[in-house]
């Protein structure tokens, strides 16, 4: 019996399989008391090889693309969206705007679940079985800039590349100058048509020249961006920490002091 474990142990490994001789042996027994055709075991064997496989890759995917592991959609709160927002963010969860190369733009003040929102739809895409990528843009940036210097900016790009989808974080937040702008415009250029982006920004786009400077890049970055893509305006939310404390207002303050509350304008977002 040891050096039938011992052969089939080497056979796995050696075919690259990651069933052990013990749980070969459970399929047997299994197979035997459920009087199963070989055919069956056969199959029953391959399905849980499969499933093990499945299991490594997407633990893979996951430790690959550096999303926040607590940002999911389980913890996201859809009902602060409203209806036509939460249906955009559903449908977003199919993942089928990443074969066709549509990027997504979540748009909206601090605090309003936007990078929650990205990180969510990511999580969603990596169990789907597509390579994610998430990034501040800031890191991004410094990252594109460190090749370009060392005059490996194509082969830095082409690693991104390898990504289906790149998640950049607060792109508004970020001041750059004009070798910064450069490698950011290359970036989004390069992935144009060919590779899905998902933005944050806290900035409309008529204020995105605070982020490329140069209006006429400005302007060609937009363009590639917005070409096929979904906005999530997210604008007229309100921050969840300003929720946060009115919901504990609420709780304290006597009926009778309770004042109601205006709704926000939502500004537009293309200016």
């Amino acid at each position: 019996m040891t050096n039938r474990h011992e052969d089939l142990t080497r056979l796995l490994h050696r075919i690259q399989m990651h069933h052990t001789p013990a749980e070969v042996d459970a399929l047997a027994l299994r197979a035997a008391k459920e009087g199963l055709t070989h055919a069956a075991f056969l199959y029953a064997f391959v399905q849980q090889e499969d499933t093990y496989r499945e299991q490594r890759r997407f633990e893979r995917l996951l430790r690959e693309s550096r999303l926040p592991r607590e940002k999911t959609m389980a913890q996201l709160d859809m009902d602060c969206f409203g209806p036509v927002l939460a249906q955009q963010i559903e449908r977003l969860q199919s993942g089928t705007f990443v074969p066709q190369a549509v990027n997504v733009i979540a748009i909206g003040k601090p605090g309003t679940g936007k990078s929650h929102v990205a990180a969510a739809v990511g999580h969603q895409l990596v169990r789907q079985g597509h390579t994610v990528y998430w990034t501040s843009t800031a890191a991004l940036v410094q990252q594109l800039l460190a090749a370009k210097r060392d005059l490996r900016l194509p082969r830095e790009l082409a690693r991104l590349d390898r990504f289906a989808c790149v998640i950049l974080d607060d792109i508004g937040y970020v001041q750059h100058s004009r070798d910064e702008m450069e490698v950011m415009f290359t970036f989004l250029a390069e992935r144009y048509e060919r590779r899905s982006v998902i933005l944050t920004t806290n900035l409309v786009f008529s204020e995105w020249n605070r982020i490329f400077q140069d209006p006429m890049t400005t302007m060609a970055a937009i363009d590639r961006v917005v070409h096929h893509s979904v906005i999530l305006d997210m604008m007229g939310l309100e921050s969840y920490r300003a929720r946060e404390a009115s919901a504990q207002k609420a709780t304290t303050t006597p009926p009778a002091q309770r004042q109601p509350q205006a709704a926000a304008e939502s500004p537009s977002i293309v200016g």
